[in-house]
């Protein structure tokens, strides 16, 4: 195990851009390599004009750059994968961190399968076991009833981490660091080929400073007019729970909780929702949550800042009333 050393964070990046959990994972791994005495490495792939740079502002000793500006503009995941073990194996890190992302949480199982270690998914903490100085990785089970403590005998340690459950780490421009360029690895008669990349939806619904969501006590998909209405007035974005997105209402983009988005807004607002542990999961971090609810009983009431025990299809548009009124007066 000494051979190992080292705390890898994956960088995510699409079309250029780098993916803001990368800089959560940062923050972490900077804390942990202290802790361990070592540095904090980063393995990237993606096009010449990625900022680098501000990767090691942002807490790395060391970037690995495989760059190709072809074969990473597309979301290959076999080819991603194929790249990332190289740089792993080359490197050997003590851990490795990945984005709990729809691409990470695609990723970071096949580079554990071809590494032959373990990988803990979904993760809400990450610390260092003072004795044995091992990763202990923190995640949620059985419906987020008790936090599970997991421990890997395997090299490297490797956990996927949930986007928004750390803070990002600052950047200091005074910070050094270097940076290698690696040769990609490319796929000789790759037998999976992409032809277009289809989203349902161009919504990014984890940076919103303000979410109105709506649960099972919406009536009918109509009904969000109402919802995205309240919305609108406060400058949010619209959020629903899990069963009105199953049942066609509204797209997964705008799904909140264990299953869904996890959101921090500065002001959540939960309509019709009975808060339930999958959907407190996704929401319950928010810096003010308010609830509205014709059940006194709701579980969203324990864990909110202000709540209102009524019917939402009266208290909601007595809101956007007031709010407008208010408005109107400035």
């Amino acid at each position: 195990m000494k051979d190992f050393t080292g705390v890898m964070v994956y960088a995510e990046q699409k079309d250029g851009v780098i993916h803001k959990v990368s800089y959560e994972l940062l923050g972490k791994a900077r804390q942990l390599a202290d802790e361990l005495g070592e540095e904090v490495l980063c393995c990237i792939c993606g096009p010449s004009n990625l900022d680098l740079q501000e990767l090691i502002y942002r807490g790395a000793d060391k970037v690995y750059h495989v760059k190709d500006d072809d074969i990473f503009s597309i979301p290959e995941i076999l080819t991603y994968s194929k790249n990332v073990v190289k740089v792993i194996n080359d490197v050997q890190p003590e851990i490795c961190l990945f984005g709990a992302t729809s691409f990470g949480r695609s990723l970071a199982p096949r580079v554990a399968a071809a590494l032959k270690c373990g990988l803990t998914a979904d993760c809400t903490g990450l610390e260092i076991d003072q004795d044995d100085k091992k990763l202990v990785q923190i995640r949620p089970a059985f419906s987020e009833n008790i936090l599970a403590h997991i421990k890997s005998d395997y090299m490297p340690q490797m956990s996927t981490v949930r986007y928004k459950e750390f803070d990002e780490a600052k950047s200091d421009e005074g910070r050094k660091g270097e940076v290698e360029v690696i040769e990609p690895v490319v796929i000789e008669n790759n037998m999976i080929q992409v032809l277009k990349e289809i989203t349902e939806e161009d919504f990014n619904i984890t940076d919103a400073e303000i979410v109105v969501s709506a649960g099972k006590g919406l009536k009918t998909s109509e009904d969000f007019k109402m919802i995205k209405e309240l919305a609108d007035v406060l400058g949010g974005v619209v959020g629903s729970s899990r069963p009105l997105v199953e049942d066609g209402f509204i797209s997964k983009a705008h799904q909140v909780g264990y299953s869904g988005n996890r959101v921090k807004p500065k002001l959540y607002i939960a309509c019709g929702i009975s808060g339930a542990p999958q959907h407190q999961a996704g929401m319950k971090e928010s810096e003010m949550i308010l609830a509205i609810n014709s059940d006194p009983s709701a579980p969203i009431f324990n864990i909110a800042d202000y709540g209102i025990v009524g019917d939402m299809y009266e208290v909601i548009p007595q809101m956007i009333d007031k709010i407008n009124s208010q408005k109107a007066l400035v």
